[in-house]
């Protein structure tokens, strides 16, 4: 059986750059993640150089729309990346997002909920983990999300999944149209530790989202915390051990020691499905359950 490849194209960091050999249902992948150090250009180019020869890309370092209920709010600048690309279906993970990470927190209940009193989250950004932040939210979680203090540097909290939505839809249309590099941290900016906001780090037993925005502020301790997010490497998993956070929950599978990125994930999803095509939220639950994708709980301390 002929091998399938897939490409995630990341505006991160080359040193978190990784490719694995796997088996799915059968079906031999190559999956690589190439990071741009948040070069666009590169990026680009990359998309439309190997258009037509992997089977499917993910876009890594940045969304091409969010997702918040019903509405998705485009990325202006970051469709732009794709544009060139006519042949490989492209994903960005929002199918995941949507699916895995919409019920990770009644995985992380059934299996270790106990071990978590009292309940408060913070979330880095819930804008584009939306699905994450419906989990927690009917988990019964106390949850603060931090968009405005992540994303803007601003010092406003927002608590309430209604204040998440109507705040979206305010500040979603115009996020669309700015610069990728105000947006997210890309390229060796996410090696940059400043920690801020600490307090809210230290008032929630759970701090979810996406690592890279969970790292850039990170406290020097987080003793007995839980941390859900996503791309970790051994080293990021390091870090948070000796910190001293207790349980770290990714909402995809590791993969040779490290998990990837939703984008990654869904774009080998799509590659195995062969349909030459995004799949439907329901394609994507049918192949989750057929490959029993779950959450992955490690324990560090």
């Amino acid at each position: 059986m002929k091998r399938k490849r897939v490409v995630s194209v990341s505006l991160g960091s080359v040193q978190r750059d990784h490719r694995v050999e796997v088996t799915l249902l059968g079906q031999p992948m190559l999956i690589e993640r190439i990071g741009t150090d948040g070069d666009v250009a590169k990026a680009t180019q990359l998309y439309n150089e190997l258009d037509g020869r992997v089977d499917a890309f993910g876009v890594g370092g940045i969304d091409l729309t969010l997702q918040v209920r019903d509405r998705h709010y485009p990325l202006r600048q970051a469709l732009k990346l794709v544009a060139g690309v006519k042949h490989t279906p492209v994903v960005d993970g929002g199918g995941l997002k949507h699916t895995l990470e919409r019920r990770v927190m009644q995985f992380v209940e059934r299996e270790i909920g106990s071990e978590i009193a009292p309940k408060r989250a913070m979330i880095t950004s819930a804008a584009d983990r939306f699905g994450m932040a419906l989990s927690f939210d009917e988990a019964g979680y106390n949850t603060v999300y931090c968009d405005l203090m992540f994303g803007l540097g601003l010092p406003i909290p927002v608590r309430g999944i209604r204040n998440l939505e109507i705040l979206a839809r305010i500040l979603l249309p115009i996020i669309g149209y700015l610069p990728l590099s105000m947006i997210y941290p890309t390229g060796e900016k996410q090696y940059d530790i400043v920690p801020r906001w600490g307090k809210y780090y230290q008032w929630a037993t759970v701090i979810a989202g996406d690592f890279n925005y969970i790292k850039r502020h990170i406290p020097d301790r987080l003793e007995g915390k839980t941390v859900v997010t996503n791309t970790t490497t051994p080293a990021d998993v390091e870090l948070l051990r000796e910190r001293g956070v207790r349980y770290l929950v990714t909402t995809t599978p590791r993969l040779e020691g490290r998990s990837f990125g939703t984008n990654v994930m869904e774009a080998a999803l799509v590659a195995l499905a062969g349909k030459g095509r995004p799949l439907t939220t329901e394609e994507i639950e049918e192949l989750i359950a057929e490959l029993d994708l779950k959450p992955t709980i490690e324990k560090l301390s």
